[in-house]
């Protein structure tokens, strides 16, 4: 009995009732076994919670690439759209500067552009070649075109990396971004500041030109010549310093560019007179007038009509002596006329 009773407390029992009328199964477990039991359970339940964990956190980390490569995909093609970007505003900046250098040399403004046979002009001091390494040199101070088009290559190669686009490769990227921006504002300052020149020298150009007589003062034809001639007074050799134009009476005498009046008078040879300062040292001066229509200190421009045609003072018909004088000097007003 006592045996009995000694194996049933090193053992689990499990009853199961069947019904009133069957006799109940009984199942007896040793509790050593199903101690083992439990112990692989948890064993296995720890196990699985490990791997779902890892599982979880493997997942994350797949996620997380998945995004980073999307991300580098993304910086990897604007970097690409920015320096295919670059290459434009690159290309715009050349052409622009090669019409600064055009319109330099159209200006007179610089002196480094000769005119010549460029394809058959040789001359000059022999010298030897230079080594290897003061060509590097040279190449390197080429400029910042040069900087610019190597940074723009450079950008390009980073662009198409083969792989994962890492921290180091990410920070190349944007310290060559940073650099062909610094090289495009720079090459777009000295663009700038050529521009800036161009203007003043135009406007100083314009102001020149506007004042520089460059047409008729009258519709007619020309009664005597600028420079030797016969005097119709006196019928002995004589200096004509101006045009004489013969046209109708009160035919409008127009300025030949603009400028200012500085005298309206009368001289008992010249007859009525306006004399005009265009600046730059121009003067133009026109004689035997009808009468004169502006008022000394009025402003005309190119085209304005400042007098009629007559025939006072010492003349011998109606026409208009026209002259043209530069510091002082008179010169042959022909030369000055281009329509």
């Amino acid at each position: 009995m006592s045996q009995q009773t000694t194996e049933t407390s090193d053992a689990y029992t499990v009853v199961v009732f069947r019904g009133s009328s069957s006799k109940p199964l009984r199942f007896s477990f040793p509790r050593k076994f199903v101690r083992k039991l439990l112990i692989l359970a948890a064993i296995l339940v720890v196990a699985d919670l490990l791997v779902i964990s890892h599982y979880v956190i493997r997942t994350g980390e797949v996620w997380q690439l998945s995004a980073f490569r999307a991300e580098a995909m993304s910086a990897r093609e604007q970097t690409a759209a920015f320096s295919s970007a670059i290459d434009d505003l690159k290309k715009r900046l050349a052409a622009m500067g090669e019409v600064n250098q055009r319109l330099r040399v159209m200006l007179g403004i610089d002196a480094t552009k000769q005119t010549g046979d460029l394809a058959n002009g040789r001359g000059g001091e022999e010298l030897p070649l230079p080594d290897a390494k003061s060509n590097s040199t040279g190449a390197a101070s080429t400029g910042g075109g040069s900087e610019l088009r190597l940074q723009t290559s450079e950008l390009k190669d980073a662009s198409h990396l083969d792989g994962d686009i890492t921290a180091e490769n990410a920070e190349m990227i944007a310290q060559q971004v940073q650099g062909s921006i610094s090289a495009l504002a720079k090459e777009a300052a000295q663009e700038e500041q050529i521009l800036q020149e161009l203007t003043q020298v135009a406007e100083q150009r314009s102001a020149q030109w506007a004042s520089t007589p460059s047409i008729w003062p009258v519709r007619g034809w020309v009664t005597s010549g600028f420079g030797p001639r016969v005097s119709p007074f006196t019928e002995k050799p004589a200096w004509h310093d101006g045009l004489d134009i013969g046209a109708s009476p009160n035919a409008p005498v127009q300025a030949p560019a603009q400028g200012r009046v500085v005298s309206v008078s009368f001289d008992s040879k010249m007859g009525n007179m306006v004399k005009l300062d265009h600046g730059y040292g121009i003067e133009t001066v026109y004689g035997h007038l009808a009468k004169s229509l502006v008022k000394e200190g009025q402003r005309v421009k190119r085209g304005d009509v400042v007098a009629l045609v007559g025939s006072t003072g010492l003349s011998t018909g109606p026409h208009l002596h026209y002259m043209v004088k530069k510091n002082g000097q008179a010169l042959d007003p022909t030369k000055f006329i281009l329509d």
